[in-house]
């Protein structure tokens, strides 16, 4: 499976997803979940995408808001004050796939002009205008599901089939993506994992990822780190890094194509290992 297109700047990209795809985590904000705002001045944030890049990564995930749960809200002007520049340093020192994790439709114009290959949102296109913008830029798009919004969405969660009501919303946002001009061949779902999910809910996703594999789309797993994670390993989110690359690989097994983690490396390492026991006879 693969993804060809055109960046904003008219150059032939692609997304190989004939083997999984690393996507390595930059969380340009001051309150990341993760990191605490660890890379949050431009010289760190390009020494962590050079290292990320060294290290395996096959796209570069670059953020300016932060979604954990209760997280603040940021404005249209500080998202682009942190996103835009650091597409276009990203874009002029590294020949790499760039990935932006937005909902805004200016955030994702102004980066698809500076740069951009990917858009990654958590809202799937439902903010205003995000459809139309993502449909005139002809970029590859992630759809992810959640409940809520990062203010409320872990309150209380509830479904009455988690597995059926995530897919019957990226069904629905699928549909609505094509009538808008989306190619099909553009489209990768997020089950969401940890957005509006209880720890259950997350584990039953996660072992029923193959559901959303079978939809024809490819699918991407992010749970690197996340509290789901924490729960069953009673670790801090800094020591969860074994549990993330397990967590990886149970997706990968069920058929995920991309892989989006903060632990680069230690994911690589897995892969070259998943991939040797395919490549036997």
């Amino acid at each position: 499976m693969q993804i060809h297109f055109k960046n904003y700047q008219q150059k032939d990209r692609l997304l190989d997803l004939t083997r999984p795809q690393i996507m390595g985590i930059l969380n340009f904000t001051p309150d990341s979940f993760s990191d605490s705002g660890k890379f949050f001045s431009l010289d760190k944030a390009l020494f962590q995408v050079e290292r990320m890049l060294n290290e395996g990564a096959d796209i570069i995930d670059i953020g300016g808001e932060s979604t954990r749960p209760n997280a603040a809200t940021v404005t249209l002007e500080q998202e682009l004050e942190r996103v835009v520049p650091l597409v276009e340093a990203v874009r002029a020192r590294f020949d790499c796939l760039i990935s932006v994790d937005s909902s805004k439709a200016e955030v994702f114009k102004q980066s698809a002009m500076a740069g951009a290959d990917i858009l990654n949102d958590i809202r799937a296109l439902t903010e205003p205008h995000a459809l139309d913008v993502a449909a005139e830029l002809a970029l590859p798009v992630c759809l992810m599901h959640m409940q809520g919004n990062p203010q409320n969405m872990q309150q209380n969660p509830v479904y009455d089939d988690v597995l059926e009501d995530v897919a019957d919303f990226l069904n629905q946002r699928i549909f609505e993506c094509m009538r808008a001009g989306i190619p099909k061949e553009h489209i990768i779902l997020d089950p969401g994992f940890g957005f509006g999910k209880s720890v259950q809910h997350n584990f039953i996703l996660l072992k029923h990822l193959k559901a959303f594999v079978d939809s024809g789309f490819p699918v991407l797993a992010g749970l690197s780190r996340k509290s789901m994670l924490g729960a069953v390993t009673g670790k801090p989110v800094e020591q969860r890094v074994a549990a993330s690359v397990a967590g990886a690989l149970i997706a990968v097994q069920h058929g995920a194509k991309i892989i989006r983690v903060h632990d680069v490396a230690e994911t690589a390492d897995m892969l070259k290992v998943w991939l040797a026991v395919q490549e036997c006879e």
